[in-house]
């Protein structure tokens, strides 16, 4: 075997992931909200990222925007997986938030559990983790619309990703990635039939206290260790 010829591809020849188009097309969209594109080149730029085979060819597309100067040079960090780890999440809920004929919210400070179940049954359900206290990396919602619309607000900085779909109905969940890989990953998946389910990060809002309550904890540890 002829290791010589073994070479491994540049960066910008390797392929491109779904992931990575995504992520282009989000720069692509704040350039169009923020008046440095207009409409015709969005659209021309977003056709071109759809049909891009490779990372080089995807940054030709922002290569005059200030996002992709602010990216810096270091390989982007690997996206969370697209299903929960395996043993990660309980097959009970932690957590029911039901409406029936009616209308029920989670917001403020509250502190989320593995597994959330949302039933909306001719009402509507709020789910909204924009404050929460994450305990867990990973969180799946499990959400059920007949007739109804379940909500769902993220911190910006986690990672989302969907996994159910609608019968006559509307589920509709933007993948979010977060660049920290410790980061929580929240996973929304059930069924909208004649109904909607949406979960979208909320802008501004982030998870700040995940990393220093877990060196707390680490620190709060090792120096009830080292008193006895």
């Amino acid at each position: 075997m002829d290791l010589q010829k073994q070479t491994a591809p540049a960066g910008s020849e390797l392929r491109a992931s779904d992931a990575e188009r995504d992520r282009i097309a989000d720069i692509l969209h704040d350039a169009l909200a923020e008046g440095r594109l207009t409409t015709d080149e969005h659209a021309e730029r977003v056709d071109g990222v759809l049909r891009a085979k490779t990372v080089g060819e995807l940054d030709v597309f922002i290569r005059d925007l200030p996002a992709a100067h602010r990216q810096g040079s270091g390989p982007s960090p690997a996206p969370a997986p697209y299903r929960p780890t395996a043993g990660a999440i309980p097959i009970d809920p932690d957590d029911n938030v039901v409406a029936i004929f009616s209308s029920a919210v989670r917001k403020g400070r509250w502190r989320t559990g593995r597994r959330i179940h949302a039933y909306a049954i001719f009402g509507s359900v709020e789910i909204d983790l924009s404050e929460a206290l994450f305990d867990h990396q990973q969180v799946m919602i499990k959400a059920f619309s007949v007739f109804g619309s379940v909500e769902i607000r993220v911190p910006e900085n986690v990672s989302l990703r969907g996994m159910g779909g609608g019968v006559l109905g509307s589920f509709e969940v933007d993948t979010l990635d977060s660049g920290d890989p410790e980061a929580p990953v929240v996973y929304v998946d059930g069924w909208a039939v004649l109904g909607s389910v949406e979960a979208r990060p909320r802008r501004g809002k982030v998870v700040a206290d995940i990393l220093d309550r877990v060196q707390r904890k680490v620190d709060k540890g090792l120096r009830k260790h080292l008193n006895h």
